[in-house]
């Protein structure tokens, strides 16, 4: 077994390891989500804190982990026997990304149950999580169907397994740890949410640190057991304090000043529901008990408020979590509470909420606190930009679009925007099983076995059924597509109203790429050349950052956007093959440059039509003589050309909602 890298030698990162302690000392805290660039030992604190957390007593022999203090009435491996108890390290149980919806909750032996009428259940994630912790390393990647099964085990507090009429349940609490990369997209709100406190993560800028850093993770890998044993120490101490604020934490008291400026900071920060409110009091309850107080200090509500709210609070879905922290101390202050409520500071146990110091930073990064977030690059910087360049334009405010999807069925990825066959969804048909059976099609397994019944010597009222019977369920459901904008950012869309108007179009189309779990992409071009602004990629927000600040400027060289955007294509092909694309073309359908731009531009976007991309041409053009040339540009494509106007959800106009007009004209 890998020896697991200390927890007290990670140094720095302070707001990350008193997440994760507060969470040991108080479970009900809500668990902990980690933003933060990679390489900064997200995932090394993680899975080093089940090493701190104390013995958890079990039923002995019960693969549900039930409390001998008070064992699940309903669990599949009882009635539970009084007395018979037993103790075991806590878990850290890790669900990986590409986890079956079977492996998280758990799997029926359905052949044995419509044969035999056996409840054969082999459990899950869930269950070997129970009253320990589900660790979720890229969370942000997490499929949606995954997604919403945590979500129900969150709010229940059980795990139920329901196929074809065959039912299991299990007790399922647990602390809920994720780990992400905000370069990589966000999380959706409802798990967001479920996240008891968030912690900003970047890796420190300064080099005696940084050295330390590689120094450390150079120790641990030449001798790992020996460079924890000599952290033993420093392990054990926390430990034992982790088990004394547990003992202590029942006798926390939690006055009505300190109420007071829970409920006015989260009313201040506008946050929904009452959640905030009462994770807010746990975490604050926790840090006093942490420091060894009985009291709730005004810095408890401070620190709880810094890590309970910001990924909380009202936000623009682009705009990155964080406290205004000066508005903050205003409202703590205004609703100070009383003196018999705020004990001496300096007293016993003053000054808690901070993590012991391990003198050093951590294994794979160092720095802590909310910092700006990596991007992905600096401005873009467009190499063939002409003279003229014009400063870039504010977008307008984004509006709701119409829906754009791809024509056909695919088998992409998991998402919200075109049709696919999926593992979830509603059931189209029926197929025989390749590999082990998912989701059963009842009827049809009943239709494969009832010619066979005489055959196979059956003689009661039950239905004799064999594996050759079985009939997986075919479904249809929802993917996410490559959405790839190619955008004109030449001087013919350099009038600033326009521009603006364009920007604005574009970023409705990334909130609404946003919203259906699309991967994105952004091609620019002007002067002599196209450019990747942005190659494809899960952050929508770093497309939208990029938008922001393009520049225009210069000539139109429409076919050589095109021609980088069917070269991004081709190698986002060989990476993603199941992803579908969606490109968006969003110009005025003018070319210059070189000889005949125009006959250069359809002969590019014919490579798009006979690739059977689909795709969609924003028609900027504007003022009373109009050339229609996005039109024609949208023929060459074999896809539709739509304006800003028609492309707004609340228009009157109509738009061609799988983006058909194109393969409508191939076909005839």
């Amino acid at each position: 077994m890998t020896t697991p890298f200390p927890f007290t030698a990670v140094v720095g990162q302070d707001d990350l390891r008193l997440a994760l302690l507060l969470n040991a000392v108080s479970p009900a805290v809500g668990g902990v989500l980690v933003r933060g660039e990679k390489g900064t030992a997200k995932s090394t604190a993680v899975r080093a804190l089940s090493a701190l957390l104390p013995e958890v007593p079990v039923v002995a022999g019960c693969r549900f982990s039930c409390d001998p203090a008070a064992p699940d009435p309903s669990c599949p491996d009882g009635p539970h026997e009084p007395g018979n108890g037993a103790t075991r390290p806590s878990r850290m149980v890790e669900l990986p990304v590409g986890a079956s919806e079977d492996r998280l909750v758990g799997a029926l032996d359905i052949e044995r149950a419509l044969a035999e009428g056996v409840k054969a259940f082999e459990p899950g994630l869930l269950a070997d999580a129970h009253r320990g912790i589900l660790y979720v390393d890229e969370v942000n990647l997490l499929h949606d169907h995954l997604v919403d099964l945590l979500l129900d085990a969150a709010a229940m507090g059980a795990s139920y397994v329901e196929r074809e009429g065959v039912s299991v349940r299990h007790a399922s609490k647990f602390l809920l740890v994720g780990t992400m990369n905000p370069e990589e997209g966000e999380l959706r709100p409802q798990l967001l949410d479920r996240f008891g406190l968030t912690v900003e993560v970047a890796a420190s800028r300064e080099p005696d640190q940084r050295v330390e850093v590689v120094r450390r993770r150079l120790a641990y890998d030449d001798d790992p057991a020996g460079f924890a044993a000599r952290w033993a120490d420093e392990e054990t101490a926390v430990r034992q304090r982790v088990v004394a604020a547990r003992e202590l934490l029942p006798s926390v008291r939690l006055g009505d000043g300190a109420l007071r400026q829970i409920a006015a900071t989260c009313a201040a920060f506008e946050v929904d529901g009452m959640r905030a409110d009462i994770v807010m009091a746990r975490t604050a309850t926790a840090l006093a008990a942490w420091a060894g107080r009985t009291d709730v200090l005004a810095e408890d509500v401070r620190q709880a408020a810094l890590l309970a709210l910001p990924h909380r609070r009202r936000r623009n879905p682009f705009d990155a979590p964080g406290l205004d922290e000066d508005k903050l101390d205003e409202t703590l202050e205004e609703f100070g509470g009383s003196d018999d409520d705020q004990p001496d500071p300096d007293g016993p146990g003053g000054g808690g909420g901070q993590p012991p110091s391990s003198d050093g930073p951590q294994a794979d990064g160092g720095g802590s606190g909310a910092q700006p977030e990596a991007g992905e690059g600096g401005e873009p910087q467009p190499s063939g930009a002409g003279s003229g360049e014009q400063s870039a334009v504010r977008a307008t405010e984004p509006f709701r679009t119409k829906v754009l999807s791809v024509p056909g069925l695919g088998d992409g990825a998991a998402g919200r925007r075109s049709r696919a066959r999926t593992e979830h969804g509603r059931t189209t048909g029926a197929r025989r099983p390749q590999g082990a059976l998912t989701k059963l099609h009842l009827a049809a397994t009943v239709q494969a076995a009832a010619p066979h019944q005489r055959a196979r010597g059956r003689s009661g009222r039950g239905l004799v059924v064999r594996r050759d019977d079985l009939r997986q369920a075919t479904r249809e459901g929802r993917e996410g597509n490559l959405v790839l904008f190619v955008v004109d950012a030449s001087g013919s869309m350099a009038a600033r109203q326009r521009m603006s108007a364009v920007k604005g179009a574009v970023l409705s189309l990334l909130l609404d790429a946003y919203q259906r779990r699309d991967k994105v992409g952004l091609v620019t071009f002007r002067g002599t050349t196209g450019e990747v602004a942005l190659p494809p990629t899960s952050s929508v927000d770093a497309a939208a950052a990029r938008l922001e600040t393009l520049p225009t400027g210069g000539r139109t060289p429409l076919a050589a956007g095109l021609l980088r955007a069917h070269m991004v294509l081709r190698v986002e092909r060989l990476r993603d093959p199941a992803r579908r694309a969606l490109v968006v073309v969003v110009t005025d359908g003018r070319a210059t440059g070189g000889l005949e731009p125009v006959a250069l531009a359809g002969r590019a976007a014919r490579l798009f039509a006979a690739e059977g991309v689909a795709s969609v041409v924003v028609d900027c053009e504007s003022g009373p003589v109009r050339l229609g040339l996005a039109g024609q540009l949208a023929g060459e494509l074999g896809g539709t050309a739509v304006t800003l106007d028609e492309l707004r959800a609340d228009s009157i106009a109509g738009l061609v909602k799988d983006v058909q007009g194109g393969s409508k004209r191939r076909a005839a």
